[in-house]
């Protein structure tokens, strides 16, 4: 018969089980933790309002041209404008600011262009040529309708007819 090992005491083998438990018992708690962090920090947060502002549109052989007549600064970085002719959206839209834009002429003027201070404030002028190859085409007499949104949010709609 082969001499048996001396086994620990039962007081050791529970002080074992203890130091494994409580670190156990840790690491649940940081999991817990950090989750209900990442889901607390994860919330989206209501969108602050769209700014007021007063914007006009007049249009002229396919150039769409807004002013700012007076409000808060926009910041055109975070604008969206959709156009509509007749009724019928146009197939390519404007992704301001931008320089080259499929279904727009080149060269956008004021915040509307890429180079510009994407800030628009009162007074200032915007405008951009919507391209012969866009569908619809602003024909004279169309009118055109613009919706402007700021993260999210509807700025104005606008409408004039085009001359």
């Amino acid at each position: 018969m082969r001499p048996r090992a001396p086994s620990l005491p039962v007081a050791d083998r529970r002080a074992t089980a203890s130091t494994v438990g409580v670190a156990l018992l840790v690491a649940v708690a940081v999991v817990l933790s950090a989750a209900v962090g990442a889901v607390a920090l994860g919330v989206d947060r209501p969108h602050s309002p769209a700014p007021t502002a007063a914007v006009d549109l007049t249009v002229a052989d396919g150039a769409l041209v807004f002013t700012h007549r007076g409000g808060a600064p926009i910041d055109v970085g975070r604008l969206r404008v959709v156009v509509a002719v007749d009724g019928t959206r146009l197939r390519h839209q404007p992704a301001v600011p931008f320089f080259a834009r499929r279904g727009f002429e080149s060269g956008p003027t004021g915040p509307f262009n890429s180079a510009a201070d994407p800030r628009w404030t009162a007074g200032e002028t915007a405008s951009f040529a919507v391209a012969g190859t866009n569908r619809p085409r602003i024909e004279p007499g169309a009118t055109v309708e613009v919706s402007l949104f700021v993260r999210g949010s509807r700025l104005a709609t606008l409408s004039a007819s085009a001359g």
